[in-house]
Parts: C-alpha cells; sequence; structure tokens
C-alpha cells in the first residue's frame, strides 16, 4: 500500500512495523517518525485506525484472557486478506466509520 507520495518513512516500513508502534515497542525516534508518516499518509492513517481498532476490539471482547484460537484466526485471515489488497477494512470498526486522527504522544 502507499498513497503514491514520496515520504521520509515508506509506506512499506510504516505497515511492516506498524504492531509495534501500536504495542509502543519501538524507540522514540522511530514513534516520531511513524507519527509525522501518519500526518502525511491518509491510506497508512486509514490501516493504522483498522489495526488500532482491531486490537480494542479484541480486547473488549476476550479481555485479559488468552484470544480463542477461532477468533486470533478470523482476525488474523481478515488482516492478511487487507494487507493482500484482497479486502477492503470495514471501516464500521472505527467510531463513526471515519478515519481515525493522527496518532499523539502519550
Amino acid at each position: 500500500m502507499s498513497c503514491g507520495e514520496p515520504h521520509e518513512t515508506d509506506c512499506s516500513e510504516v505497515l511492516d512495523h506498524l504492531y509495534e508502534f501500536l504495542d509502543s515497542e519501538m524507540p522514540d525516534v522511530d514513534r516520531d517518525k511513524f507519527q509525522q508518516h501518519f500526518r502525511e499518509c491518509s491510506p497508512c492513517l486509514e490501516k493504522y485506525g483498522l489495526e488500532q481498532a482491531v486490537k480494542k476490539l479484541v480486547k473488549r471482547c476476550c479481555g485479559h484472557d488468552d484470544v480463542p484460537t477461532d477468533l486470533r484466526a478470523k482476525v488474523m485471515g481478515r488482516i492478511d486478506l487487507i494487507r493482500s489488497g484482497q479486502a477492503v477494512p470495514d471501516h464500521d470498526l472505527t467510531a463513526g466509520g471515519t478515519a481515525p486522527a493522527a496518532p499523539q504522544e502519550s
């Protein structure tokens, strides 16, 4: 996925490390680069919002217990389809069905 515009941080790098960003498992300097990228790139911001919504949904549905195997398989299958371009993200997972705002420093 790419918006076709040049960025300091390439879309593929952002998408390859999206869960590290979501889970705050990357150095602050990289988080800053990703936040800047999300401000510039609406397709990556939309993908960020989808992945963030999936994480929240799984957490809400499953609490702190282990994620059921069948739910995990369905979610991962959907993510794989979206990544491969064979499916379109469900916008109803985000509040109001709109693209999320750029992530802020926590």
